[in-house]
């Protein structure tokens, strides 16, 4: 019997491509991020905005919404929250 397993992701990498440095900590930095604003991510973002700040001390949690979880961020969104 052979097992195939499927990546379902669409997107490539580019090319020379490298992932960001970590923060050894979240203490005190700026947490943003982007909700697809489907139903329930209110209470969820709620949520770890507070686990966010209690446990990793983070200072600021700065979050938005799309307003259509169907398409891409707009380039003022993501800004928004850099």
């Amino acid at each position: 019997m052979t097992l195939r397993v499927l990546d379902p992701s669409h997107e490539s990498r580019a090319v020379g491509g490298k992932l960001a440095q970590r923060p050894a900590s979240l203490q005190g930095k700026t947490v943003g991020l982007i909700s697809n604003g489907k139903e329930g991510t209110k209470g969820y973002f709620t949520h770890l905005d507070r686990l966010l700040r209690q446990e990793l001390w983070v200072a600021l949690f700065v979050w938005r919404t799309k307003s259509n979880y169907n398409v891409p961020s707009f380039a003022y969104l993501i800004d928004s929250v850099m």
